[in-house]
């Protein structure tokens, strides 16, 4: 491990990426319309159509995901 003081954090909170890495990734999804919600005022996201095809594309194994009802 190389030591540098312009180290950048990728936070790990319960098992996912938090912090500010977290928040960007998940803005840019969406910006990309990777993953959406039905309404704004949902809590959660889903993945989209396209999200399925691009996350795939990067490598992702999405049937590790089950399906919920959002």
């Amino acid at each position: 491990m190389t030591k540098s003081s312009n180290k950048k954090p990728a936070k790990m909170c319960f098992g996912h990426i938090g912090g500010k890495l977290g928040k960007m990734l998940m803005e840019t999804f969406v910006d990309k319309g990777w993953i959406e919600k039905d309404n704004p005022t949902d809590k959660h996201f889903f993945i989209t159509d396209k999200g399925q095809k691009e996350f795939t594309k990067l490598g992702l194994d999405l049937s590790q995901i089950k399906s919920e009802e959002l």
